[in-house]
């Protein structure tokens, strides 16, 4: 199969980014023939911003770009991974003026939430689902805490839903959880094009070493959705348990001085970001992942490398979380936002380490049944056929 990949790279680099590649090295593993074609907005700095405004909606750019990709590559499918900004949704449409199908993975909610994330203010929001027009959103200044910017993003969607771009121009979309899959059937997209696909885990870390355990690992992003003010206050509750914060953000300060005003110092410790070999390394080390974010989660790889490494995860019991992890089975969970129900599940987990090693062989067994890279592309190869087939009959 020949397969056209695009993708537009956010400005700081994400997990979008890593499945994205993963993506195309999977198929290339399997023998396909795979064209990228990446926009990048880091470059937006150098870009008149009413240029930015237009292309946001309409890029004419990028459809002309793709139209002479898509004809000198001729590829049997295309498959998207993010439009927004400098990409655009016009980009549909020089595939459908091809005849080639095309498929759209949805890593955020922004189809149905101008901020992407149903959260907002410290607290999930689902304000904007199933409004035409998704004004709360920029009345209350979603994206980027901005009622222009917010505005902008609304702008594209609603100009899209009237030319009925995201039901006619996709012919399927993968969502990452069964959850997800509902939230944008609320939203409005068609449930019969929407088919659910996971992230995976490739190359296969291995399992950890059960019988050791020296600390509680965090991996994410530093950022209010993940929940970190949860865990370190619960983290005044728990005794004499060890926490590494792997990773980056905004709060990074404002943490860091928690834990100092806390008197938390020798309990919780900072490591900023790591490489993934270094992540891969820090669980097979743990006893366990901690994982208290308070938005949906569309997927989290960092579950997923968990479970490749047989390690449990407490994690919110909220979302795409809740259906990922089974609670007594792969991980245990807490009430979102709970900080002394978080202590409590904690205090347990480290206090029976045999009950966690049996919860964390489990979760490498979900591992082996769910997230492979042998696994995703049979489910991905369904996917292109199920595209392949509805652009035929459209």
């Amino acid at each position: 199969m020949n397969v056209l990949f695009v993708h537009n790279r956010y400005t700081q680099p994400g997990g979008e980014d890593a499945v994205f590649e993963a993506e195309v090295s999977l198929l290339r593993k399997n023998r396909h023939k795979v064209n990228i074609f990446i926009e990048d907005n880091s470059k937006l700095k150098k870009i008149n911003p009413l240029k930015i405004a237009i292309e946001t909606i309409w890029s004419k750019n990028s459809l002309t770009k793709i139209q002479k990709l898509i004809k000198k590559e001729k590829p049997n499918i295309v498959h998207f991974h993010n439009t927004f900004l400098r990409i655009s949704p016009a980009a549909y449409y020089a595939c459908k003026e091809a005849g080639v199908p095309v498929v759209q993975t949805l890593h955020n909610y922004r189809l149905i939430c101008p901020g992407a994330l149903l959260f907002r203010k410290g607290r999930i929001c689902e304000q904007c689902i199933g409004k035409s027009i998704p004004w709360p959103g920029v009345l209350h200044g979603c994206w980027r805490d901005s009622r222009a910017g917010t505005a902008l993003v609304t702008t594209m969607l609603v100009v899209h839903r009237l030319l009925k771009t995201w039901t006619e121009k996709v012919d399927i979309y993968i969502a990452l959880t069964e959850f997800a899959r509902k939230k944008f059937i609320e939203g409005g997209l068609p449930a019969e094009k929407i088919m659910v696909k996971p992230n995976f885990v490739e190359p296969d870390p291995g399992a950890k070493d059960y019988k050791i355990g020296d600390c509680v690992l965090f991996v994410g992003r530093l950022s209010q959705e993940k929940g970190l003010f949860t865990l370190l206050k619960a983290w005044k509750l728990v005794k004499n348990i060890p926490l590494k914060i792997v990773g980056d953000g905004s709060l990074r300060e404002s943490l860091e001085n928690f834990v100092n005003r806390a008197n938390l110092s020798e309990k919780v410790e900072f490591l900023g970001r790591c490489s993934r070999k270094e992540v891969i390394q820090l669980m097979h080390k743990a006893r366990f992942l901690v994982f208290p974010s308070e938005w949906y989660e569309c997927f989290p790889m960092t579950i997923a490398e968990a479970f490749a490494c047989g390690l449990p995860v407490v994690v919110s019991r909220l979302g795409a979380m809740a259906e990922i992890v089974e609670n007594g089975c792969t991980g245990l969970h807490f009430n979102a936002g709970d900080s002394e129900d978080l202590a409590t599940k904690v205090e347990w987990a480290w206090t029976h380490p045999q009950e966690m090693a049996e919860i964390g062989r489990e979760a490498r067994r979900e591992y082996e049944a769910k997230y492979t890279a042998e696994r995703n592309y049979e489910i991905l190869m369904e996917i292109y056929g199920k595209a392949i087939e509805k652009c035929r009959i459209f």
